[in-house]
């Protein structure tokens, strides 16, 4: 059986949200990152960089939320949660998948994370790499909010869920605690967020992690 090991609210959640939405039978392994169990023996030999989430298939063990959610769109080819391989569509699905995990992401970690880009104790020059990661998460969003203006439809490649719902709304509800300019206030990745929220397969997920409101 397929095991997602995860922590609540953490990048493991888009794994969470394809698996709910695909309907397959899986295990949840909490991963107790309040007790630092990431960083144990048994867990580095699963991921050896200590990050949340890893899943395993039998003698398949995965890391890396973007690798994990194509092979959970390629195994279930029919469930639509990635356009078909060699068509344009396909190609930008790629392209905001990496966008997603090398971009958004990794600038939201800046955010969260600002003492890990200053020396030890200096704690104005974190303060200043907060400060503008979040500009720069602002600016981000208003590429994911133009999108939406650009298909004009209900998700974020146009008509059809895929796979990059899961991971937009989870980072997007990363910026719920913004002082300033976070998601839910994009004119059009507020109205989305909320069409996410009213997913049956999104509700499973915030119950599973045992989350509270506000959601995004």
């Amino acid at each position: 059986m397929i095991q997602l090991h995860y922590f609540p609210s953490t990048a493991s959640m888009v794994p969470h949200i394809l698996l709910e939405e695909l309907g397959v039978p899986y295990e949840r392994v909490l991963v107790d990152r309040t007790h630092d169990a990431q960083k144990t023996t048994d867990y580095l030999k699963l991921n050896p960089n200590g990050l949340i989430p890893v899943l395993t298939d039998g003698d398949l063990v995965l890391y890396e939320t973007a690798a994990i959610a194509l092979h959970l769109c390629d195994t279930h080819p029919a469930s639509g949660l990635a356009p078909a391989v060699g068509t344009h569509e396909r190609a930008h699905f790629y392209k905001w998948l990496m966008w997603l995990t090398n971009t958004l992401q990794s600038t939201l970690m800046v955010y969260f994370y600002p003492e890990r880009w200053v020396n030890a104790g200096n704690t104005a020059g974190a303060a200043e790499v907060k400060h503008h990661a979040e500009i720069r998460v602002n600016n981000l969003l208003k590429q994911l909010d133009a999108e939406f203006v650009r298909h004009g439809g209900l998700w974020f490649m146009g008509q059809t869920y895929t796979a990059l719902d899961a991971y937009v709304f989870t980072l997007c509800r990363w910026t719920r605690g913004f002082a300033s300019a976070p998601a839910r206030d994009k004119r059009h990745l507020g109205p989305y967020l909320q069409r996410m929220l009213e997913r049956p397969a999104l509700q499973r997920v915030l119950a599973n992690e045992g989350l509270s409101a506000p959601f995004v």
